[in-house]
């Protein structure tokens, strides 16, 4: 509200040619507090204005007045606005109390949907750690999209057809044992997997035997098929036990083999559009005018591929529902796939094709390494959750063992660490798995964020005084003024994750606001019994709020106490 009043003076005082949008994008944050609390650049106005972009500066500082800004100054080629302390805060916290958790939302995407692809685990294998980016990253943005106003999508395309499962089967039938499985599914099938690649270093038929057990399964036969179901089913059930943990649900976990039966239509419209030719008896989607590789749609002995069935997947998402954008939340390594599939559905005729997005990420490092399941060399996530929630139960243990719930406490603050030390990385850089990291609970980290609300939630509860909508008269001191003007930052920091598609937009955002608020505790005595004891209160009710959706936001539960 701020920026849009201070881009009012700024275009009202220039006669310019830019638009109220171009301005607010064009307003600043100052580099050090002492500059001020908005800065407007001059550069553009040089060139229709005719004159140096300090001469502007200080002009246009000239000119400028309005009851919210304390004083208006030029520094060098910048517009500095200093806002009114007491009138600005009060309006930022009562615009907070009064919104609650809806402070912050926009409406731009209302009436719309997004179908975000996320997670997408190979069944028969265990989720390791390597899984929790595309999980925790498509959560977020599904929450972040809802916040902008869209209905999202969350789809979960398990990865459950392709030639793994006929070499599977072939491990299963040499070396595997019913008992074992039924046992310890994923722990034995995962055993198996790597056994197989093991075995097929010493004897490369194996390969080819786990390509004919493959296409027998995709011929329907009896064995193979009740194999394959035996494992997925086993698998789903592993899986939703990680999905509870982390507090992520789907409304589609329709995975590759559900598209098996919806190819041929895809196949049909590129015939139907003349895209296909053929190149060494397979068909093929030319994309040379792309400086692309041409996408595989059908190999020579008639079978399709996982390009076809991303095809298929796409139609039938499209017409399920009518998504105005659809992200995919995979990482970087199907970035050509990606590209190809995105192009082939525009040249099919699709325009929605041009709302389609890939969101890459980084891998997960052990050892500055990519972990691998094809070697063994995974970090079980279950294994992660669980070691992070029995530590958290421990500190709870150490620190307030009085404290009820202590179990639900333990497991939001445990699960909250190892998400959030994931979205607190920009998604694109590789995070390096350290469990020692993930669980400190002071520093950058989850649990820090979550204390720090618990312990505002605490001076709350220990005050006589109610909390209203209405409770503040405004601030002026300067650290509440640092905590006032990051509440006032919320709304567009939740416009830059969802346009940037980051996550950790957010994260670095609940941490900032969190250290500056347990400056403020440590400098003020928010309790003191004097006239601005109730505005007071109300700044600590206002942060309670944003850091508890901005946590939500990340999949991250806010705890009252700690």
């Amino acid at each position: 509200m701020q920026k849009s009043i201070y881009a009012e003076a700024i275009i009202q005082q220039t006669n310019s040619s830019l638009t109220m949008e171009e301005v607010i994008k064009l307003i600043e944050k100052p580099r050090f507090k002492e500059q001020g609390d908005l800065a407007f650049p001059c550069f553009l106005l040089a060139k229709t204005m005719r004159k140096a972009p300090q001469k502007i500066a200080e002009e246009l500082a000239a000119k400028i007045d309005h009851p919210l800004f304390e004083k208006v100054v030029a520094d060098g080629s910048y517009v500095n606005c200093f806002l009114h302390k007491q009138t600005v805060s009060k309006r930022i916290i009562d615009a907070v109390l009064a919104a609650g958790s809806a402070y912050g939302s926009h409406s731009f995407g209302k009436g719309q949907s997004i179908a975000i692809d996320l997670s997408s685990p190979n069944i028969a294998k265990p989720f390791s750690m390597g899984h929790l980016r595309s999980t925790v990253i498509g959560n977020s943005l599904a929450h972040i999209a809802e916040k902008c106003g869209y209905k999202a999508v969350r789809i979960n395309h398990l990865g459950d057809w392709g030639t793994q499962f006929g070499k599977l089967i072939v491990a299963y039938q040499r070396w595997g044992s019913e008992e074992k499985v039924r046992q310890a599914p994923i722990k034995e099938l995962l055993a198996l997997y790597v056994k197989f690649h093991k075995e097929a270093e010493k004897d490369s038929s194996l390969n080819e035997e786990g390509r004919l057990w493959f296409k027998k399964l995709e011929e329907g036969n009896e064995e193979a098929e009740s194999l394959w179901k035996w494992f997925r089913d086993e698998s789903l059930q592993e899986f939703s036990k990680i999905y509870e943990l982390l507090g992520v649900e789907f409304d589609s976990i329709a995975g590759e083999a559900f598209y098996n039966s919806k190819m041929e239509e895809a196949l049909e419209v590129l015939s139907a559009q003349n895209l296909l030719s053929s190149s060494q008896g397979a068909e093929v989607v030319d994309l040379e005018e792309h400086d692309l590789p041409p996408l595989l749609a059908k190999k020579s002995d008639g079978a399709t591929l996982y390009a076809t069935r991303d095809l298929a997947a796409a139609m039938y998402r499209q017409e399920q529902y009518h998504f105005s954008k659809a992200w995919y939340v995979v990482g970087f390594e199907q970035t050509l796939h990606f590209k190809q599939l995105f192009l082939v559905l525009g040249k099919m005729g699709y325009k929605w094709a041009d709302e389609m997005d890939h969101i890459p990420f980084g891998f997960v490092l052990k050892d500055g390494k990519k972990m691998s399941t094809r070697k063994g060399e995974i970090v079980l996530l279950e294994e992660v959750l669980n070691e992070a929630v029995q530590l958290a139960e421990g500190n709870i243990e150490a620190k307030n063992p009085s404290l009820a719930n202590k179990q639900q406490v333990a497991k939001m603050v445990g699960v909250g660490a190892v998400i959030f030390h994931d979205l607190k990385n920009d998604r694109q850089n590789n995070v390096e798995f350290s469990l020692e990291d993930m669980l400190r609970f002071e520093g950058t980290t989850g649990p820090y964020v979550q204390y720090t609300h618990a312990r505002a939630c605490s001076i709350l509860r220990r005050s006589a005084l109610e909390v209203g909508t209405e409770s503040s008269a405004g601030l002026t001191d300067e650290t509440s003024w640092a905590v006032a003007k990051l509440l006032m930052e919320f709304p567009n920091i939740i416009e830059k994750s969802f346009y940037q598609k980051e996550p950790s937009a957010i994260a670095k955002y609940v941490l900032e606001l969190a250290q500056e608020f347990n400056k403020y505790y440590s400098q003020v005595k928010i309790l003191a019994d004097d006239s601005e004891q109730e505005s007071r209160l109300a700044l600590v009710k206002a942060v309670t709020i944003v850091l508890a959706e901005g946590l939500r936001l990340l999949g991250v539960k806010a705890p009252i106490e700690m």
